[in-house]
């Protein structure tokens, strides 16, 4: 609702006689549309149509913007200066009867309907400071100047703004009425209200709440100011943001005004002032929703304020650098599914953009499953992952990592470098292949390779682990899991011998692999395995057991593989990433990586650069 609607309406619940005394808010803002109309000397902002070419003259747009500028703003300030005369003179009128009807009282009388026209006043008050602090904001935008802080400031003085009076004569008629402990704090709900209670409650229901914003140059020195206000004036702080670009900050606050003193918002523009910065402030209430919230219960100035909506993260990462065509295109797409960003993150220290983690809040109806392809799609154009999480409590509180071995934790596949040893490649190959195809399924591809390894002497195992090439950044990932206190496995469709390699190597808790049988003198190896095969279905039962093992919920557990034969395991972890994976396992998998180190996990886990590489001197 546009805040001229909004007075009118709040002036109708005001007493006939009040009416003539409010603010001519329509006046102000007609005067603005219909004789401000390009003026404005902040030419950049003047108007999205206002372009110019090298032959024309900036000067006399300028010079003549300028002598309209000098002419109408003197005028509006004068206009603006009578409407609050008015206001501040009907204010010390009404503040002067209230105080005949304070003398009036006598001992064993009721104060509450003096206390009544004393709320009464302070919202008169605050719809028409309102107003002035809004004809001014559009004022400074039409003309292109800066007024409203200084006009502000100015406005101090006068006796409506300070209320001095008005708030002396409310404590005393709170304390009469026995309700002076501070408004918004806890008290007994078990006991039977009291008359107390009551009144309490009506000075609760005309509590302000004011959104109030401050941006400059001089961080903590802003942040102190406006903090500085608010205790002056004994505001309760419900909640607060704040963002930082090097030195400039923005800095805000939703605030409760138990005392409807105006005159924080004077002090705050001199703190502005002093600070170079700018202010900017809203006034609430239940029926202005100038800046809507999520409920009437919920402060979050750090959330996009809209109701029925999902939080999630978004982890976009690129090796080579995030391209602004790639950033384009991804809010783009946030843009057409409603989506809005809440919060960014950079989580690498490169010299180029590389990992950006964006907070989301999401429509309840978006189901994300249904916009997995085209996720995939923008990723793949611009060979950038994005991988996308519920932003709940468990996202950062992981506690095992699950891991494939083959072409995810080292770089080859163990059985084919057995059969490289051996002469037989291309068979293991070629049965590799049908079960790619779909020809055989896993548990008879294995039997069928093993079987082929008969009479292989059990040494060329030594010769294999001395050749495995660990994955980039394997080692890295694993110290710093290690260091911020994950259990660490790798479940393998390969064979036990080399898992338990890995397991040294990385320092890992568990290894769980297929077991070659062996002949008799334990010299070669017989082309069979022993106890249950190590497959798709195996995996995902290891993982839960391991988890059970370790007291973690499954909320708690990544996997991470590359294979048809991982996707079980991905899917029974609360985050399953496909690394460098087959087609089908990226559009099964809740998250891909497609870059070269394993260290990317971590971004997805929530750790910054900067703290993986604190965990790295702990291992």
């Amino acid at each position: 609702m546009k805040y001229g609607s909004y007075l009118e309406l709040q002036k109708a619940e005001f007493p006939a006689s009040w009416q003539a005394h409010f603010l001519d808010y329509t006046k102000l803002k007609t005067y603005l549309k219909t004789r401000m109309v390009d003026t404005s000397v902040h030419l950049s902002t003047a108007c999205p149509s206002l372009t110019f070419k090298w032959e024309d003259s900036v000067a006399d747009t300028l010079g003549s913007r300028l002598e309209r500028v000098r002419t109408l703003t003197p005028e509006f300030i004068r206009m603006l200066d009578a409407q609050v005369t008015k206001v501040n003179t009907f204010f010390e009128r009404m503040q002067s009867d209230i105080q005949a009807l304070c003398k009036a009282l006598r001992a064993e009388q009721e104060p509450q309907s003096v206390l009544n026209e004393v709320l009464r006043l302070e919202r008169f008050v605050f719809l028409n400071f309102t107003g002035v602090a809004k004809a001014l904001k559009k004022h400074d935008k039409w003309a292109g100047l800066f007024v409203r802080e200084p006009y502000l400031v100015r406005m101090s003085e006068l006796e409506f703004v300070a209320s001095t009076e008005l708030q002396q004569i409310k404590a005393e008629l709170v304390a009469r009425l026995g309700c002076d402990e501070v408004v918004g704090s806890s008290r007994d709900t078990t006991r039977a209200p009291t008359p107390s209670d009551k009144h309490r409650a009506d000075i609760e229901h005309a509590t302000q709440t004011a959104m109030v914003s401050l941006r400059g140059p001089h961080g903590t020195d802003i942040i102190g100011g406006v903090l500085t206000c608010l205790s002056k004036h004994k505001c309760q702080i419900v909640d607060f943001s704040l963002s930082r670009l090097h030195h400039d900050v923005t800095f805000g606050v939703l605030v409760h005004l138990h005392e409807r003193s105006v005159d924080l918002f004077s002090d705050l523009a001199q703190t502005a002032q002093r600070w170079d910065g700018t202010l900017s402030f809203d006034v609430q209430d239940a029926q202005l929703k100038a800046t809507k919230l999520a409920t009437s219960a919920q402060y979050a100035l750090s959330e996009a304020p809209y109701a029925q909506r999902i939080k999630y993260v978004a982890t976009v990462l690129n090796e080579r650098g995030l391209s602004p065509e790639f950033l384009s295109e991804w809010l783009a797409w946030l843009l057409a599914k409603k989506i809005s960003v809440e919060q960014m993150r950079r989580l690498d220290r490169r010299t180029s953009l590389m990992c950006v983690e964006f907070r989301l809040s999401v429509p309840h109806d978006l189901g994300l499953d249904k916009v997995r392809a085209e996720l995939i799609a923008i990723s793949s154009a611009h060979q950038t992952d994005v991988a996308l999480q519920p932003d709940n409590v468990f996202r950062r509180q992981k506690r095992l990592v699950v891991f494939d071995m083959d072409s995810t934790l080292i770089q080859q596949e163990v059985i084919d470098e057995i059969a490289r040893t051996t002469g037989i490649e291309e068979q293991v190959a070629a049965i590799t292949e049908r079960a790619m195809q779909g020809e055989m399924d896993f548990g008879e591809s294995l039997a069928a390779r093993v079987a082929l390894l008969a009479g292989t002497p059990v040494s060329v195992l030594e010769g294999v682990k001395q050749r495995l090439v660990f994955t980039e950044g394997a080692h890295y990932l694993c110290r710093a899991l290690k260091s911020a206190g994950f259990k660490l496995a790798v479940i393998s469709g390969g064979f036990l011998p080399l898992a338990k390699h890995v397991k040294t190597e990385l320092g890992l808790d568990y290894a769980f692999a297929n077991q070659l049988a062996v002949s008799a003198d334990g010299s070669v190896l017989v082309g069979e395995t022993v106890g249950p095969v190590v497959d798709a279905a195996r995996k995902a039962e290891l993982l839960e057991v391991i988890a059970q093992a370790e007291g973690i919920a499954i909320d708690q557990v990544v996997a991470v593989g590359d294979g048809a034969n991982d996707l079980l395991m991905l899917a029974k972890a609360s985050l399953g990433i496909a690394f460098n994976a087959k087609p089908r396992v990226q559009e099964q998998a809740r998250a891909r990586i497609n870059q070269k180190s394993l260290a990317n996990i971590l971004y997805l886990m929530g750790y910054s650069e900067s703290e993986a590489s604190e965990l790295q001197l702990l291992g």
